[in-house]
């Protein structure tokens, strides 16, 4: 399989080059990212745990879906697009806002983001990809935000960053 290149940024998101993953994650790079929020009708959002055999946070749970942006794809896109690879299923997503942020792992790469925060909205069960979920659930936000405060271990790094962004985000605009 050939690895992936993410787009490199600077502050501004104004692309300065290609790289691959695992290289911009070890040098701690600026590049361009997404996180996509799935919320329910009774205002649940569906959490996913990664699959085990990940090279970095296996088994954390995580937002509904994550990745980087291929070059020349929109946010949205890449977004739908990684949704359906991981999660089974399509949704119209909306981009809310976007933030920087860096997270470093125990591993010693480091997530250095320009990351693009959706949301949409589904009500069906996923047909996740083995391997890349190991499971999923749908958690009230408030319960989310308790939990990971009570068990912050069980989360992934990023998503402790881009869910205290995103519950902001929504206390702010009441959506």
């Amino acid at each position: 399989m050939i690895e992936e290149n993410v787009i490199l940024v600077d502050k501004d998101d104004q692309q300065i080059g290609l790289m691959p993953k695992l290289e911009a994650h070890e040098k701690a790079l600026l590049h361009r990212a997404f996180s996509v929020f799935v919320l329910n009708n009774k205002n649940e959002v569906m959490l996913q745990q990664r699959a085990h055999q990940k090279y970095h946070s296996p088994l954390l749970w995580t937002n509904t879906c994550c990745s980087h942006q291929r070059e020349g794809e929109s946010n949205t896109g890449a977004g739908s697009r990684r949704l359906f690879e991981e999660m089974g299923f399509k949704t119209e997503l909306k981009e809310l806002f976007h933030f920087i942020y860096k997270a470093p792992f125990d591993n010693g790469l480091t997530e250095h983001e320009l990351d693009h925060v959706m949301i949409g909205y589904y009500d069906e069960n996923p047909i996740i990809n083995p391997e890349e979920v190991e499971a999923w659930k749908w958690m009230a936000i408030d319960d989310v935000k308790d939990d990971m405060q009570a068990h912050p271990e069980i989360y992934t790094v990023w998503f402790k960053i881009i869910f205290d962004e995103f519950y902001h985000f929504l206390e702010d605009h009441k959506i």
